[in-house]
């Protein structure tokens, strides 16, 4: 079903790829300090989705043909980085939903927003199409049949981009945590909207 000599330089391989500081790992960060890990589940979903349809894509050779209309992607990264940006400087000035509260009070963020976030940010990363293009399709083995390879390939990419946003969501957290006092919160709120401001910029001009 799977070439096992593939398969062994896959896992290494994606996983130095998906633990490697990017975008989608940036985002769960900051999220892990606004709102911590339980919270940041909903925009992990939405990022997995996303990055299950660039991959698969790539290998079906939709991302080839995506690539030749740049104006497509141009758009959705602008139009992505801006939304950061303007949710970063929010955070900044400790205002908005995703801005860590004072000490006693409630976030209320919907689940649909950071899952939406967490799609839009997966699948308007060109550099994400690129590179899901040019490394996932040769370790397709041509001999083999075609999709059960791809769902096993899928599911560790998946498994290993979900540890990965874990263990950054749980940094943020922990650093959310180390200065847990009322008198930080405002500088929690500036490191994670800095953070969230890099993003939309990395995304805008990637």
């Amino acid at each position: 079903m799977i070439n096992v000599a593939l398969l062994s330089v896959f896992i290494p391989t994606f996983l130095f790829v998906s633990i490697t500081p990017g975008l989608c790992m940036t985002l769960s960060m900051t999220l892990g300090i606004s709102l911590g890990v339980r919270r940041t589940l909903w925009m992990m979903w939405g990022e997995m989705l996303g990055v299950a349809l660039v991959a698969t894509s790539a290998v079906l050779g939709v991302a080839a043909i995506l690539l030749k209309m740049p104006q497509l992607l141009i758009a959705f990264k602008w139009l992505g980085g801006a939304y950061l940006c303007y949710v970063g400087w929010q955070m900044w000035q400790s205002k908005g939903k995703l801005a860590i509260p004072a000490v006693g009070t409630v976030v209320q963020v919907s689940r649909r927003q950071l899952f939406s976030q967490g799609f839009l940010t997966a699948v308007s990363n060109p550099k994400g199409w690129a590179f899901h293009m040019a490394l996932l399709p040769p370790f397709i083995d041509a001999k083999l049949p075609f999709w059960p390879q791809l769902l096993v390939l899928m599911c560790i990419i998946l498994v290993l981009e979900f540890g990965c946003l874990l263990l950054y969501a749980s940094g943020g957290k922990a650093l959310r945590l180390l200065f847990a006092q009322e008198r930080h919160v405002r500088l929690l709120n500036r490191i994670a909207g800095s953070l969230m401001l890099l993003v939309g910029v990395w995304l805008a001009l990637s």
